[in-house]
């Protein structure tokens, strides 16, 4: 029988020294928070890291993994369940923990009775599916119940905290508490549809008489709408004074979180900071393996001009994206992971109301020299393109001098690196998503600053032998990992990619790379068995994983489980995405996938991965070989 990696410490440190052995510096558990276990009668229909399953979940991993890629923590709207639409600032109430403020820790600010109502009525308690809906609406009466009962207990420590929080995220949480005021006001949470144009711009004055206008309406929402605003600002002190404390946890288990930036910005941030946009612009994606319209996100794009200011230093809208990645890195010491570097480097933007189509005025916002209108943000010249290739290729772009590649760079380097630098980490704590798209402008600047990437070894186009997700061609400064959110578990890739040609090129490379001392006949048997073994298959992908040269490994919690089950499907909506959990019973969920092959199943895996590396290699490494089966 198969034993589980994780059931003894002695385990974990036999896991953890063959992990130093092929060079990895870490080991990172991917899970959106939401997706986190509850314990048994506890589940609110949401999971979250402030939970005491979650606490245990961090147990369970600690001693192999070194960190936790948590999802956007930003608070998201009723009607969309997408982390990845959250806002920038202010972080998701649904992340608390409610059991928790039905202790004397939190005066019992929280009944017991309401407590337990929203776990009895949570259609999925006995589900790993979280139930948004459901959770959304219960948890807002919970926490109003608390703050009513905040505002009269005697918890004069926590009273005090509070105002200290307040005062200290007073220039943020200002005005998103005031947007929640005004929703309260207009009936929606959609300031586009507001009917009072000047309730629609209070934070962006064309003039001074307005400006005064403007502060006057400001100040009497403030009284009208104050205990709606005090709520919002208590619920953000809730979560923040619960997040601390799970980081603290997490780290005396040897765990960091890492962070999630999403390259957009909410409706909410919209609003407040309207004036740094660029008008009649949204982000995008150009026509692609998801979409052959391309994918219309519909997120504002920051306005070049308000970035940095004529002479290079940070202008309005540069200095607020610093503090949110000071704000990230402070709260995150595992780092921030940068979803979809392309959008800081070379963005592609379209015309609102239109597709993002090159023929509807769509264009990269920093390499069109062509275009009507982006053009004047362009850092590539006429001379730097190739003419043949269409405007949204990776081809576009044949050159670029040093000084180009820094403006392109420059946001990264003066925003996000020095953020990063000024509460005491390096560029290594940024993780790059860069899959997809890569411009010559964005490979320019990753290679300019030794930025860290990631290979996806599911999407390696096994055709091209020099193709950078092929294991071969991975180097030791990247974030190596077999899918991301985003990307079926790999063994329903391995069973879809089976008995196709795919599957028999991908065997083929495989043997090439993991088998370098078989003979040619025993090569091809290798490429034979991938094509038409899917647990073959499946196994020896997790091989090039670990064997690869990446220093740093990620892990989705679907993989690392043995789910067969898809979390996001890109360019699809309904109550499937984002609402796949870690089943509550993890722990035997995992121990039973060991014994079919579907879990991770580590000593194997390391062994292979060792083993792979060569004979010389294995030789060195016999010890820890054998350490690897005594626990196998």
């Amino acid at each position: 029988m198969t034993k589980s990696p994780f059931s003894s410490n002695e385990a974990k440190s036999i896991i953890k020294e063959a992990l130093k052995a092929l060079d990895k510096k870490h080991l990172a558990f991917i899970a959106h928070a939401n997706s986190f276990p509850a314990e048994t009668g506890k589940n609110t229909g949401f999971g979250t890291v402030n939970s005491n399953a979650a606490k245990k979940l961090m147990d369970f991993l600690s001693g192999v993994f070194t960190d936790v890629q948590l999802g956007p923590a930003g608070k998201t709207k009723s009607i969309d369940a997408s982390p990845y639409t959250g806002t920038i600032f202010s972080n998701n109430p649904l992340f608390i923990d409610l059991e928790q403020l039905t202790t004397d820790k939190w005066c019992n600010i929280l009944s017991v009775e309401t407590y337990n109502k929203i776990t009895e009525n949570n259609p999925n308690k006995d589900k790993n599916r979280t139930a948004y809906s459901y959770i959304f609406n219960a948890q807002e009466e919970a926490l109003k119940e608390a703050f009513e009962n905040f505002k009269k207990a005697d918890c004069n420590a926590l009273k005090a905290k509070f105002e200290i929080y307040k005062e200290k995220n007073k220039f943020w949480l200002e005005k998103d508490s005031l947007y929640e005021a005004l929703t309260a006001e207009h009936g929606n949470d959609y300031w586009p549809m507001w009917k009072s144009e000047t309730d629609k711009c209070l934070f962006n004055p064309q003039n001074e008489e307005q400006k005064t206008a403007y502060a006057k309406r400001i100040a009497e929402l403030k009284e009208k709408y104050a205990d709606i605003i005090e709520y919002y600002s208590f619920c953000q002190f809730v979560i923040s004074v619960q997040n601390d404390k799970s980081r603290e946890y997490a780290q005396s288990k040897g765990l960091k979180m890492i962070a999630d930036r999403q390259v957009a910005f909410s409706d909410r941030d919209n609003w407040a900071y309207q004036s740094y946009f660029l008008k009649g612009w949204c982000l995008g994606c150009p026509p692609d393996y998801f979409s052959e319209d391309g994918q219309m996100w519909g997120f504002p794009v920051m306005d070049p001009e308000k970035l940095f200011n004529k002479d290079g230093s940070l202008g309005e809208g540069g200095l607020l994206m610093k503090e949110l990645y000071k704000k990230m890195f402070t709260e995150n010491p595992g780092g921030v992971r940068i979803d979809h570097m392309v959008g800081l480097i070379d963005p592609w933007v379209y015309v609102s109301g239109k597709k993002p189509k090159i023929e509807e005025g769509a264009g990269r916002l920093y390499s069109s020299p062509e275009h009507p209108v982006l053009s004047k943000y362009a850092v590539a010249t006429m001379d730097d393109l190739n003419h043949e290739v269409e405007a949204d290729k990776e081809e576009r772009i044949l050159k670029l001098t040093d000084e180009q590649i820094k403006l392109y760079g420059r946001l990264v380097e003066k925003i996000v690196i020095g953020a990063a630098k000024e509460v005491g980490l390096d560029k290594d704590s940024i993780v790059c998503e860069d899959l997809g798209t890569l411009t010559h402008p964005v490979v320019s600047v990753m290679k300019e600053y030794d930025l860290q990437g990631m290979k996806l070894i599911q999407f390696v186009v096994p055709e091209k032998p020099e193709h950078p997700y092929r294991c071969k061609n991975i180097n030791e400064r990247s974030w190596a990992m077999v899918g991301t959110h985003d990307n079926e578990p790999i063994r329903m890739w391995a069973d879809q990619t089976v008995h196709t040609e795919a599957g028999y090129l991908n065997g083929k490379n495989l043997a090439e790379d993991l088998y370098p001392d078989a003979t040619a006949e025993e090569k091809e048997a290798v490429a034979v068995r991938c094509s038409n073994d899917a647990e073959f298959l499946n196994q020896t992908k997790l091989v090039e994983l670990f064997a690869c040269k990446a220093q740093n490994i990620q892990v989705f919690f679907t993989d690392f489980l043995g789910l067969y089950d898809v979390y996001n499907r890109p360019g699809t909506s309904g109550d499937q995405n984002w609402s796949l959990r870690i089943p509550d019973n993890y722990e035997e969920v995992y121990n039973e996938n060991l014994k079919t092959g579907r879990a991770l199943n580590l000593p194997l895996i390391l062994k292979l991965a060792i083993e792979a590396r060569g004979h010389e290699f294995a030789s060195r490494n016999q010890d820890i070989i054998e350490k690897l089966e005594s626990i196998m």
